[in-house]
């Protein structure tokens, strides 16, 4: 996997160090990390990932919540 490019969430904490960050690699692979723990890293393909930000915008992970 080549250099990644982070971009983080428009959800973000200004000036914080407390959001999730994502990725593309150079083919179909997405890398998702928490930025208090960039060490460790989740890879994905895009469709998966696709699948699970409709999902999360379609509330399928509400009752997850407190």
């Amino acid at each position: 996997m080549s250099e990644l490019v982070w971009t983080k969430s428009s959800f973000s904490e200004a000036g914080g160090n407390n959001c999730v960050e994502v990725a593309a690699d150079d083919g179909d692979g997405i890398a998702v990390r928490e930025s208090t723990d960039p060490g460790r890293v989740l890879t994905t393909d895009r469709a998966a990932f696709r699948a699970l930000l409709r999902g999360a915008k379609a509330g399928a992970f509400d009752h997850l919540l407190p």
